[in-house]
């Protein structure tokens, strides 16, 4: 007789499926509900996205304009940061290198509200405004250690000879750099600084902290509509951002999809 097949694995991963995508589920469904809390259906409607798109709305678009702003900023300087933190990491070993992969690794490890408190004391004892300008400085804090997380293992497997031998080939410093290194880390540049972006996207604690009057990002925005009760436009927004990642992401399937096609 043959063992008998345990259905466990099956149930338990369609359980972790279902927690995860029922509930973004119902935030679709009830950005449609005319039930304005969303705990019965009360008929179909697109009322909250008009509001979303009126005078309503200004207050979330502004927020989410400082949001992009932020996560744009913070993702070009933690990239280079992070990048360049990498490549001497990677190529320089020493005593005082494993120091500085302990700066590099500790705010992965450090609790949010502690960077978000030093860094607010910080900028207090410097006497500088809080804005915009702090939220960046700060995201670019922790990012930079994602972005050199990702650049180092994509240099794990890299032979630091292969640029000592573009230089006996006459190539320069600059040329060794951009058409050797650079092409064959990018994809883990890529991945960091997609990593970076979208936390800063996400970030609350420390940007609850570091924000000051009139740049409210949309996670602070959310959480003090939330406080309010008032999370009809909360869900019309996020249904389009949700709606824009799926095209976003079926798009790149299909470049891809060409691009193989065409290379095979």
């Amino acid at each position: 007789m043959g063992m008998r097949r345990s259905h466990f694995p099956g149930i338990l991963t369609w359980s972790v499926l279902l927690f995860f995508y029922v509930p973004i589920l119902l935030l679709v469904v009830n950005s449609f509900n005319a039930n304005r809390q969303g705990t019965v259906w009360m008929g179909f409607t697109l009322r909250w996205y008009a509001e979303l798109f009126s005078a309503k709305g200004r207050p979330i678009w502004a927020a989410l304009s400082n949001t992009l702003i932020v996560a744009t900023l913070s993702t070009l300087i933690s990239t280079f940061l992070g990048t360049c933190a990498a490549f001497a990491l990677h190529k320089y070993k020493s005593r005082l290198q494993d120091f500085h992969y302990c700066l590099i690794y500790t705010p992965l490890v450090v609790p949010e509200i502690l960077i978000g408190i030093s860094l607010l004391i910080f900028f207090i004892a410097l006497k500088v405004s809080l804005g915009l300008g702090t939220i960046v400085l700060a995201h670019v804090t922790f990012c930079t250690s994602y972005v050199t997380m990702a650049v180092l293992s994509r240099l794990q497997d890299f032979d630091m000879t292969i640029l000592e031998a573009a230089r006996d080939l006459g190539a320069n410093r600059w040329v060794t750099t951009w058409k050797v290194l650079v092409p064959i880390i990018l994809p883990g540049i890529f991945a960091g600084a997609l990593l970076a972006f979208t936390l800063s996207i996400d970030d609350f604690v420390i940007t609850f902290f570091v924000n000051g009057p009139g740049t409210t990002t949309l996670p602070i925005q959310i959480q003090g509509m939330i406080k309010r009760g008032t999370l009809t436009m909360i869900n019309a927004l996020s249904t389009l951002l949700l709606a824009i990642t799926f095209l976003v992401i079926l798009g790149y399937q299909i470049i891809l999809k060409r691009s193989q096609r065409n290379a095979g």
